[in-house]
């Protein structure tokens, strides 16, 4: 045996199941296809949310960071987390896998803390600061890991050597049998590693033009990649050949609003600041200079991920995010003021839409009749203040505040992806199941390439902490023999 469990993949669900198998004294072997530079998967894309249920701030002062801002969190209870993965999957995931998601939300980031991930409140891009200097949160989402998603994966890797968890980068899986996985290095030689157990935490197939157009359908070839460009889909396509269960939303991703000059996929410098998440206090128009979505349908971080695609349905497949003098101050600055970031500014709207390239006199008229529905009502960023439009094709139902302030600024934005929906099917011990529903004998999954929790939609801050919360069970379950 070369290791008591292989673990696929150095994101932050293999490292979660690396860091459990190890807990229960296992010898554990992480095979990571990219180099260390890039290691990390989607994981060091992102901002590093998890969402957790909690009983507001008193309760999470010992897993965050101190910190002296004046800050109001209202409590986020399990039944709160339960509906809103309800409601934002309209019905479609797996109940026992949400349960477990939600129930062990909170264990499983103190377990986490107590391995060295530090975690902080996230006041610069889940709260709104008063005028009195008091920071409020909104959505459901607040704690991230201190220095976002590089900074976490960067704290998995030195906790795995401190507890001498060996992590070999430039090895990529491309066969898998039982108990045992066929890696390529990159001189192209193959290796057969063998191992008690193995554990799939290789994200799904987002990076692969082929299968998201295959799967995901037209046009999505061309999306922009907001992560690794290492999650190509092999290993999740070894699992299916090996016998293990498709499961959940095959043609359906998590894809969000992104910078339209973009590179094609991620960028270790900026990762995630080239999203572009502040719509609900603007309008977004496509390139007829036309609204075609509910900007203030919700609170952004249960609709961001379903934005992206509606990007992708629009002409040219690019938008614009509209924003006047009275918004501009309350975008997100951590992404909006990025390096590089996409914008065009004017003293009128006309001239806004000439640097947009379309069409000013439809734009001035979109804006115009979006002004005019705004119906009567108080702005308040940090709930959903029902301060609406009536009588437009697309209402705005919360935050419409009219475009009438110069100077005005827009972002061009298109549409990026993040992971895709469909994958294997796990129990609740994360044990990969077959055809016929059984387990598949030492082999477990967490993480982007399992299937069944997210369906159409997702709940921000939702993805990172599965990946945790999975990763976890599946490695004390492959350190044990199949059980925790």
């Amino acid at each position: 045996m070369d290791a008591d469990v292989i673990v696929v993949g150095a994101g932050n669900a293999g490292m979660c199941a690396a860091h459990a198998a190890r807990e229960r004294g296992a010898r554990v072997l992480v095979l990571e296809k990219a180099s260390r530079a890039w290691a990390g998967g989607n994981s060091a894309f992102t901002a590093g949310a998890m969402r957790v249920a909690h009983g507001g701030l008193e309760d999470v002062r010992d897993l965050v960071e101190p910190d002296e801002r004046e800050t109001v969190l209202p409590p986020y209870p399990a039944k709160e987390f339960l509906a809103d993965m309800e409601r934002v999957t309209l019905g479609r995931g797996d109940r026992a896998m949400a349960r477990a998601l939600v129930g062990d939300s909170a264990a499983t980031l103190r377990w986490m803390r107590d391995r060295g991930i530090r975690f902080r409140l996230m006041h610069e891009r889940q709260a709104y600061e008063d005028e009195d200097g008091r920071w409020t949160f909104w959505g459901g989402l607040a704690v991230g890991a201190v220095d976002g998603g590089r900074g976490l994966i960067d704290q998995h890797a030195a906790a795995a050597e401190r507890t001498g968890i060996e992590v070999r980068h430039d090895c990529a899986v491309e066969a898998l049998e039982r108990g045992a996985v066929t890696v390529r290095r990159p001189d192209g030689t193959r290796e057969t590693l063998h191992a008690r157990a193995v554990v799939l935490a290789a994200g799904g197939f987002e990076s692969n033009p082929e299968l998201r157009a295959a799967y995901l359908g037209p046009n999505w070839d061309v999306a922009k990649v907001r992560g690794t460009p290492y999650n190509t889909g092999e290993v999740l396509r070894a699992a299916l050949a090996a016998g293990a269960q498709p499961y959940g939303h095959w043609s359906g991703c998590h894809a969000i609003q992104w910078d339209r000059d973009a590179p094609p996929t991620g960028d270790l410098e900026l990762t995630n600041r080239f999203s572009r998440q502040s719509y609900p206090v603007g309008i977004v128009v496509n390139a007829d200079g036309e609204r075609f979505v509910d900007e203030g349908a919700d609170f952004r971080n249960y609709t961001y991920a379903k934005y992206g695609a509606a990007v992708l349905d629009q002409p040219l497949g690019v938008a614009h995010q509209v924003f006047d003098a009275k918004s501009l101050p309350l975008l997100r600055k951590v992404d909006y003021e990025a390096p590089g970031a996409t914008r065009v500014d004017a003293p009128t709207l006309r001239e806004l839409a000439e640097g947009l390239g379309i069409d000013p006199e439809r734009f001035e008229r979109t804006v115009t009749d979006f002004n005019a529905a705004i119906g009567p009502g108080e702005f308040d960023p940090a709930i959903k203040d029902g301060l609406r439009t009536h009588g437009l094709a697309v209402e705005k139902t919360n935050w419409a505040l009219a475009i009438d302030t110069p100077p005005f600024v827009a972002f061009p934005v298109t549409c990026g992806i993040t992971f895709t929906f469909g994958g294997v099917r796990v129990d609740e011990d994360a044990r990969v199941l077959d055809l016929s529903g059984r387990p598949i004998t030492g082999l477990f999954a967490a993480g982007e390439l399992v299937g069944g929790l997210f369906f159409h939609n997702y709940p921000g801050g939702s993805g990172l902490t599965a990946g945790a919360v999975y990763g976890r069970r599946a490695g004390y379950a492959a350190a044990t023999g199949g059980r925790p």
